[in-house]
């Protein structure tokens, strides 16, 4: 859908008297700037021309000589088909483990998004190939919805329906169909929306409940760190369904899912972000009432771009300037996580002053994009120097420049964890989307 409003162009056949006739093409350009993204209108110098395409050409370089052949060479289950569930640091796989949901709905999302980018049919392949594996084992077609893991033969495994899993399965679906145009992808992703705003939504007091049975009955079970039962609503949840809703209308613009992007925004606005320090608040009882101390800088400079993001596709100049403002506030709150080397921490939990220092990837990798696109929005040099310095940091410590791919944690000393590289939560998204990110804000 084209925008309305074009820099420079002259209003048809309206009578306006000649002052506002003169600062037209003015407002019409900062509609337009508004409505498309536009960070400011301050020319960039020299110097960060080049940084940045120094950092385009390093990440693409990254995504299509690393990341992706890993993934597409040595994830591929050649004996039960899909992928395999588990490779631990050392390389072994484990051909036996279950195949969790996030893993393979983030897998598609990847491989349709680089195709969609940069239109290479080997992408379209594996794109084609987790999408057909997604189809036949994951989807529950009796009671609605995508199970959480199936064995490494494709049964079913553990059957709940857990609305994060759900929120990539929609977000993964609906990418597909925005890179190849299959409709039964998006079908699936719009069916599968139905069920979370059926069974999920809480119609008292908004937003969502977070662990269901596979007939969609509430179950008590806690997945996501939650430390009791008044745990009921998770941040995290909230911001994946902020991807998942904005991804769907993208390719689904109706009005129903307008009013459910919105909504979701405006939670996160009201109830999650903590207006005295920026920072997400973790976990919420039903009425939203803070349950935790924890702030966690990954997700907090995740959000700050994601939410920007979602507000720009509704194309609402308030709305947009409001997002906006608290986009860099929630980005200047995760800066308390960020250290000299780049790196950013993992959590604090305020109760006990506790901080968790280890560096895992995907922190890392939101970083890069949350800072970049604080810079677009701002054309503050400080936040580029930010997401530079957060690349440096994963070329040095997270590439693995002898196997592949990249490792999934680095300890306090710098040298890698034990931590699995592909398992139920490592896989090529955060650090495959933040590469395309890198390479589509670049180039335009």
């Amino acid at each position: 859908m084209k925008n309305k409003f074009f820099y420079g162009h002259n209003p048809p056949n309206l009578n306006f008297s000649p002052l506002i006739r003169f600062f037209l093409p003015l407002i019409f350009g900062i509609l337009y700037c508004i409505l498309n993204g536009c960070a400011n209108e301050k020319e960039m110098t020299t110097d960060q021309k080049n940084k940045l395409q120094l950092l385009k050409n390093e990440v693409s370089d990254d995504l299509t000589r690393n990341l992706l052949p890993y993934w597409s060479s040595k994830m591929i289950d050649t004996i039960n088909g899909g992928f395999y569930g588990r490779v631990d640091s050392k390389e072994q796989v484990y051909s036996d483990a279950d195949k969790g949901g996030i893993l393979n709905a983030r897998i598609l999302w990847t491989f349709s998004s680089a195709f969609r980018i940069m239109n290479d049919s080997s992408y379209l392949r594996m794109a084609t190939y987790a999408r057909d594996y997604i189809m036949t084992y994951f989807i529950d077609e009796e009671f609605g919805g995508a199970y959480m893991t199936v064995k490494s033969n494709g049964e079913p495994s553990d059957t709940r329906k857990q609305i994060l899993t759900e929120s990539y399965f929609i977000y993964a679906l609906a990418e597909h169909y925005r890179a190849t145009g299959d409709q039964e992808a998006l079908a699936k992703a719009r069916e599968i929306f139905e069920s979370v705003e059926k069974y999920a939504f809480d119609k008292e007091s908004n937003g969502y409940f977070e662990v269901f049975t596979r007939d969609w009955k509430r179950s008590p079970d806690l997945l996501l760190g939650e430390r009791s039962a008044k745990d009921e609503k998770t941040m995290i949840t909230h911001l994946h369904l902020v991807e998942a809703y904005a991804g769907l209308y993208r390719v689904w613009p109706e009005k129903r899912m307008e009013e459910r992007l919105r909504n979701i925004l405006e939670i996160f606005n009201d109830k999650i972000v903590d207006k005295k320090t920026y920072h997400l608040i973790y976990f919420l009882d039903r009425d939203w009432n803070a349950t935790t101390t924890i702030d966690s800088y990954g997700h907090d400079i995740e959000a700050s771009w994601l939410i920007d993001e979602a507000a720009r596709l509704l194309k609402d100049p308030e709305l947009i300037s409001r997002v906006r403002k608290l986009s860099i506030k929630i980005a200047d709150a995760a800066s308390e996580g960020l250290r000299e080397d780049g790196s950013m921490l993992t959590e604090k939990d305020n109760s006990i002053g506790h901080v968790v220092t280890i560096r895992s990837w995907w922190e890392q990798a939101e970083s890069v994009v949350g800072y970049l696109n604080a810079f677009e929005i701002t054309g503050d040099q400080s936040y580029l120097d930010k997401s530079i310095n957060s690349w440096n940091y994963i070329k040095r410590h997270f590439v693995d420049k002898t196997n592949g791919g990249w490792h999934s944690l680095i300890l306090e000393t710098g040298e890698p964890g034990t931590r699995d590289k592909a398992g139920f939560w490592t896989c090529p998204y955060h650090n495959g989307r933040m590469c395309m990110e890198v390479i589509e804000r670049i180039r335009k």
